[in-house]
């Protein structure tokens, strides 16, 4: 497993220490009358998700599979919306060779929608909880894919470096996403076996999230956000309060990191995008999901954000050393 570190320099990305390797596949289909089509749904509307699908199809035109060429790429955002995945799922299952699923909600749709057409997952936190595999070595059906799990006491190790005065730690995440509560139990593990206390809250849509943030920023010292669809896409309103009450966010999805939370560790998801891609080109050249093992992250990277840092007036060294 590869890490890396970024720092974030106001608006933008610097110091890449390490960077991912990939495979390469040496029999790309050339005909385009032969065209594979490929289906891509994905939850909502995100950083994280839209740099795995970016990641994803970049790597299938660097080996050779070209949109609109030899494949076919069949987009589709349910965004958050769940009669939305099952429609777009029964449709997208109908008119493809091969679907791909980002996000858990996306993926457990397509999986629902066929027993026997390819699926394809990214994103998904524990896929085993999900139901999508019977392991991640055997995936054991039609479906396999990536998990983004993030290293959670290694996140708690981190914040502790960062933050070694910390006694409360708030933790937020959306009830209905088995994603999040796979992290928020790993989450309480962690923070307990630290000697922290944690104060935990769900919700159930974005309506939810900047009074619910508010509550936690009020109760506790640090927010702690798992890599949580619903709240990444209203991460804007959580960084406002962390600038505006002087508390801060923190959190494993990477490209949160750029809207204001002050540090993350986690998946490089425009890498597990790639990853996820090799599986793709796996089936693509005859091989089963089943026969494919599901895997975890090959590149995981720590990201802070300098301007944050500065602004809540907290020294970040000890992550640069």
């Amino acid at each position: 497993m590869k890490r890396l570190m970024k720092t974030v320099l106001g608006l933008g990305f610097a110091l890449l220490l390490l960077a991912g390797c990939s495979q390469k596949s040496d029999s790309a289909k050339t005909a385009a009358s032969d065209a594979k089509h490929i289906g891509i749904l994905q939850y909502v509307e995100h950083e994280s998700l839209t740099a795995a699908r970016k990641g994803f199809i970049d790597e299938l035109k660097k080996e050779g599979y070209v949109d609109g060429d030899n494949i076919v790429i069949d987009y589709e955002n349910a965004q958050g919306d769940q009669a939305n995945l099952q429609t777009i799922s029964e449709s997208l299952v109908q008119d493809n060779d091969l679907v791909l699923g980002i996000a858990t909600p996306a993926a457990q749709a397509l999986a629902t929608a066929t027993s026997d057409l390819p699926v394809l997952f990214t994103a998904v936190t524990d896929p085993v909880s999900a139901k999508l595999v019977d392991s991640m070595k055997k995936p054991g059906a039609n479906v396999t894919g990536t998990s983004d799990l993030s290293p959670i006491d290694k996140q708690v190790e981190l914040l502790q470096e960062v933050l070694p005065d910390v006694k409360k730690v708030g933790i937020m995440y959306t009830t209905n996403e088995r994603n999040s509560e796979v992290q928020v139990d790993e989450a309480k593990k962690a923070f307990k076996a630290a000697g922290i206390e944690t104060v935990v809250k769900g919700i159930s849509s974005t309506n939810d999230v900047q009074d619910t943030a508010k509550s936690l920023m009020n109760q506790t010292e640090v927010l702690f956000i798992p890599t949580d669809n619903t709240i990444v896409s209203s991460i804007s309103l959580i960084t406002d309060l962390s600038k505006e009450m002087k508390i801060p966010v923190v959190g494993g999805s990477a490209d949160v990191v750029e809207s204001g939370v002050l540090f993350s560790y986690g998946a490089d998801y425009e890498a597990l995008g790639r990853q996820t891609a090799q599986l793709a080109i796996k089936i693509l050249e005859g091989e089963e999901p089943s026969d494919v093992p599901a895997e975890y992250p090959d590149t995981l990277q720590v990201v802070v954000n300098e301007e944050m840092a500065e602004t809540l007036g907290i020294d970040i060294s000890v992550i640069k050393e």
